[in-house]
C-alpha cells in the first residue's frame, strides 16, 4: 500500500501539470514578456474564461506594440468580442501609421465591424485604384450614338467609408454623368474631337459626394461611333404613320362598302314594291293588258340587248389577248 502511494501521488501531479498548461497559455505568456508586452497570467486565464482565445490578442498585441503602438487588451478583447477582426485592424493602423495616415483604433474598428476590409481601405487610400466603366450609350443632339468608356481614378476617404456608398454608386453616376454630356453636345463630330470636355464636366459634379471614395480624375479611354438614333426614330416614326394612314384609308374603303350595301338593299327594297304596284295598277284598271305585255317586251328587249353586249365584249377580250400573243 505504502509503494502505491507516491505513484498515485506522481500521477495526480502530473495530470494537474498537464491542465494547468493546457488552460493557462504559458507559453504565449512568455512570448508576450519577451516581445515587451506586459499582460499577467490571470489576465490570460481570464480570457479562457470568457471564451476569448488568448493568441488572437496577445500576437496582434505584440505586433502592434512592436510598431509603436499604444493599444490595451481591453480594446483588442472587446473588438474580438463584437465579432471583429482584430489582427486585420492591427495590421491597418500599422499600415496606415507608416503612411501618415490618421486613423484611429475606434475608427478602424468601426469600419472592420460595419464589413468593410479596413486595411484594404488604407492601401486603397495609398495606392488610388482605378475602376473601369463598360461601354455607356449616350445620344447626340444630331441622333448620333456614341459608345463611351471610362477610366475612374478613386482612392477610399476613410470619413465616409461607413455608411458611404461603394463602386456600383460611382460607376452609374459616371454613366449618369457622360450621359447628360453627350446628350447636350450639338454634334457628335464636336464630342469625338473634344473627349476632355467629358472628363471636366463630369469631375465637376461632385460625383463623388456620399460615397466612401474621392475621386481624384476621369479618364474617357475610348469612344465608339454607334447607330443612328435619329434615323431609326425618323424610320419608325414614318411606318407608323403609314400605318395610321393605312388603318383610316381602310375605313374609310369599309364605310364606303358599308354605304353601298346598304343603297343596294334600298334598290332591292324598290324592286320587290314593283310587282305590287303593276298589279295594283291593273286590278284597278289604271293599267291595260296591253301596256302590260308592252312593257314586258321592252324588259325582253333590255335583257337581250345586255347580254348581246356581255357577249361582245368578250369576245373583243380574247381578241385583244391574241393580238398580243
Amino acid at each position: 500500500m505504502l509503494d502505491i502511494f507516491p505513484v498515485i501521488v506522481i500521477f495526480f501531479v502530473i495530470l494537474l501539470l498537464i491542465l494547468f498548461y493546457t488552460f493557462v497559455p504559458v507559453g504565449l505568456w512568455i512570448s508576450a514578456l519577451a516581445a515587451g508586452v506586459r499582460i499577467s497570467i490571470f489576465s490570460l486565464v481570464g480570457m479562457r474564461l470568457r471564451r476569448v482565445v488568448p493568441a488572437r490578442i496577445v500576437l496582434p498585441l505584440v505586433k502592434a506594440t512592436k510598431a509603436g503602438l499604444q493599444l490595451s487588451v481591453n480594446q483588442l478583447e472587446a473588438h474580438y468580442l463584437a465579432g471583429g477582426n482584430v489582427d486585420g485592424v492591427v495590421d491597418a493602423l500599422i499600415a496606415s501609421a507608416r503612411a501618415g495616415i490618421d486613423l484611429t483604433f475606434e475608427k478602424a474598428a468601426a469600419i472592420d465591424l460595419a464589413g468593410r476590409n479596413v486595411l484594404e481601405a488604407v492601401k486603397m487610400s495609398v495606392n488610388p485604384k482605378v475602376i473601369e466603366t463598360p461601354n455607356i450609350s449616350a445620344v447626340a443632339k444630331d441622333g448620333i450614338e456614341l459608345l463611351v468608356k471610362a477610366r475612374v481614378t478613386v482612392r477610399t476617404n476613410l470619413e465616409r467609408l461607413v455608411g458611404g456608398a461603394g463602386e456600383a454608386t460611382i460607376i452609374a453616376r459616371i454613366g449618369e454623368g457622360i450621359v447628360t454630356t453627350v446628350g447636350s453636345a450639338a454634334t457628335h463630330k464636336g464630342v469625338l474631337e473634344n473627349p476632355d470636355d467629358i472628363s471636366k464636366l463630369v469631375l465637376s459634379k461632385g460625383l463623388d459626394s456620399g460615397t466612401a471614395f474621392e475621386i481624384l480624375s476621369i479618364d474617357i479611354a475610348d469612344i465608339d461611333i454607334g447607330r443612328n438614333i435619329g434615323a431609326q426614330l425618323q424610320s419608325l416614326q414614318a411606318e407608323a404613320d403609314k400605318n395610321i394612314a393605312q388603318a383610316k384609308a381602310e375605313e374609310r374603303r369599309a364605310m364606303a362598302v358599308a354605304k353601298e350595301q346598304e343603297m343596294r338593299a334600298y334598290v332591292v327594297e324598290a324592286e320587290a314594291e314593283v310587282p305590287k304596284a303593276l298589279a295594283y295598277a291593273l286590278r284597278e284598271g289604271k293599267m291595260g293588258i296591253m301596256d302590260y305585255y308592252d312593257l314586258q317586251n321592252i324588259k325582253a328587249d333590255t335583257v337581250m340587248r345586255q347580254n348581246i353586249a356581255g357577249q361582245d365584249a368578250a369576245c373583243g377580250k380574247i381578241i385583244e389577248g391574241d393580238r398580243h400573243e
